[in-house]
């Protein structure tokens, strides 16, 4: 087993019954543990929540197949990470150019809210898989809960670093936290995020892999 992922990890009894349970509800759904997606060499690491119900928890792969996942690829085709602008399917030919999205938590929750121990508990894939990724690496932390794993996962202290769309955190030489308002169905359609703000953010990002922060 890799520390970076697990596909039959059941360290988490609620979301390991849960999945049984789902699994058994949608035989033809993923309903496992979510792998990391995209390159294992990127220069950008995306933090999502967690696995959606009928879009990673189906299709096996971060952000695929549900509405959370519209406009982080439009975003990413359009800034040349995504060969295409659109995630349906894993088998969809979708490929990744320096670029890899992964969630705080692999498995699907119940009311996609997972708790506080699950969190914790899955934190140490998390923190296997930054330390394994080569520098300068600049990560992306879509909402507080990614941001707050993050930042558990490097061992530093929560209060010297605050979550706030847009904000830039340098935790260590050549390894830059970048935060963003989530890509939810609420944050859009309520207009929190933006599709001007989340392509602001990228523009940061591409600022920072370029040097030019």
């Amino acid at each position: 087993m890799s520390l970076i992922f697990d596909p039959a990890c059941r360290r988490c009894p609620r979301l390991a019954t849960f999945l049984d349970d789902v699994r058994e509800q949608h035989p033809d759904y993923h309903a496992a543990p979510v792998a990391p997606f995209g390159s294992d060499a990127p220069r950008l690491l995306i933090v999502g929540l967690a696995p959606g119900m009928h879009g990673a928890n189906r299709t096996g792969r971060p952000f695929t197949g549900d509405y959370a996942g519209i406009l982080l690829y439009q975003t990413l085709h359009k800034f040349g990470y995504a060969s295409a602008a659109e995630a349906t399917a894993a088998d969809d030919g979708l490929q990744l150019q320096n670029v890899r999205i992964t969630n705080a938590v692999k498995c699907l929750p119940p009311q996609n809210k997972p708790v506080g121990a699950e969190i914790n508990e899955c934190n140490a894939f998390l923190a296997s898989e930054i330390e394994a990724l080569p520098r300068p690496l600049v990560l992306l932390a879509l909402g507080g809960i990614a941001h707050r794993a993050v930042i558990r996962s490097q061992g530093l202290k929560q209060k010297s670093f605050p979550f706030g769309h847009g904000a830039e955190h340098e935790l260590e030489p050549g390894l830059v936290l970048v935060d963003s308002y989530h890509c939810s169905r609420y944050n859009t359609q309520t207009r929190r995020l933006t599709t001007a703000m989340f392509e602001s953010v990228f523009e940061t990002i591409d600022g920072l892999i370029a040097g030019r922060k």
